[in-house]
């Protein structure tokens, strides 16, 4: 009785977890790469061309499209400081050992310069 309800269970389990939405997104994904460089500005991907069909159903019913990566890359466009950067990434420069040693010993010291008071957030 116990290990048929156990099995019972188990079943309920693997049926639900199976069918809950638990998926992985598809192989073809995009990538940074659908976002364009016009000379001037960084230009948002074609939501439209990312759409995949969608592997949900609720009810029967097939799900919209879903449109894989569009927010999360058109975010990252509108974030970009120099779009040049996609098309020309700048090197890395070497770091500043020094500096940072100084930073680190001013830290522990408790000599820490203090904020900018007429920039920073606690300046009033």
């Amino acid at each position: 009785m116990i290990a048929s309800r156990l099995i019972a269970l188990m079943l309920v389990c693997a049926v639900t977890a199976s069918v809950s939405g638990c998926f992985k997104p598809p192989r073809t994904m995009p990538d940074a790469s659908t976002i364009q460089f016009d000379g001037h500005s960084a230009l948002p991907p074609d939501c439209a061309g990312l759409a995949r069909p969608s592997v949900l159903t609720d009810a029967g019913w097939r799900r919209p499209q879903m449109q894989w990566g569009c927010a999360t890359y058109t975010n990252l466009a509108a974030q970009l400081a120099y779009p040049q950067d996609i098309v020309k990434p700048q090197s890395l420069g070497p770091a500043d050992a020094a500096v940072a040693a100084s930073a680190v010993h001013r830290y522990q010291t408790e000599h820490v310069t203090p904020l900018d008071k007429t920039t920073s957030r606690e300046s009033h």
